[in-house]
């Protein structure tokens, strides 16, 4: 915690040192019921607003979930942005969104069969990849990931992701780690330390990438990270945080 709270001491010190990437579910907001239920408080699109402003524009938002949801949500907000792990990137908010190939139909099909189209799951296509949530069915999580992790070995190209409540089939190649030295090779974010804040197993892989790059992954408690070894202690606790970001410059305190 310690060291932690140096490195978050120095963004608000010297925000011109840093590049800032944050997870979405769990970390910006809380889990809800159903991906749909998630909602961003209306200060938010604000505070990223200004702590984007504060980096220069190094700050990336770095989610499973879709760049069209994700503006969505955070309107007017418009930021760079990797989604769905980061097949899908944004490099800058003016630029269009780049993504790769899209999962075969047939792995769609597959993996409902799999699930038994049991009603309690809720299956997701994100076109680069499927994900199941069972939040409405969380016992079903460990037997759910075992059959999906059977699936892939016998298919090329593929992978499973675990999350919060939510397994995903991805491309092998794709991660979040990926995506965050996609992002450290381009102007704003190069030459500077990254920070990732997230909140569950999909974000070790961004948390790994930042280190690599004399960087430091930060955690949110929650269902993964138990309150002892996390940084924050809720997404409330990370929105508090880049509200202080948010007016580190003097010009921003208007």
């Amino acid at each position: 915690m310690d060291t932690a709270r140096r490195w978050l001491d120095a963004a608000l010190q010297n925000p011109a040192a840093v590049a800032l990437f944050l997870d979405f579910d769990g970390t910006l907001v809380e889990i809800a019921a159903t991906p749909d239920g998630a909602a961003a408080p209306e200060a938010l699109a604000r505070v990223l607003e200004r702590a984007s402003a504060a980096l220069s524009g190094a700050l990336a938002l770095v989610s499973g979930r879709r760049i069209a949801d994700l503006d969505l949500r955070l309107a007017p907000f418009r930021g760079a942005a990797a989604g769905v792990h980061g097949a899908e990137m944004r490099l800058d908010p003016a630029h269009p969104i780049k993504a790769g190939e899209k999962l075969d139909a047939r792995v769609r099909d597959d993996v409902a069969e799999l699930t038994g189209n049991d009603p309690r799951l809720l299956l997701e296509d994100k076109g680069h990849a499927i994900a199941v949530h069972y939040r409405l069915a969380e016992q079903v999580g460990p037997e759910l990931e075992r059959r999906l992790e059977h699936y892939v070995r016998d298919t090329d190209g593929l992978r499973v992701q675990p999350g919060r409540k939510v397994v995903e089939i991805l491309g092998d190649a794709v991660t979040k780690g990926d995506a965050v030295r996609r992002f450290m090779r381009e102007k704003p974010f190069v030459g500077r330390r990254p920070i990732m804040i997230g909140d569950d197993r999909s974000d070790v892989s961004a948390f790994d990438a930042c280190a690599a790059l004399g960087g430091v992954g930060l955690r949110v408690a929650g269902e993964f990270f138990h309150a002892d070894e996390a940084n924050f202690a809720s997404p409330e606790d990370v929105r508090h945080w880049l509200g202080a970001f948010s007016l580190v410059s003097p010009e921003l305190r208007r």
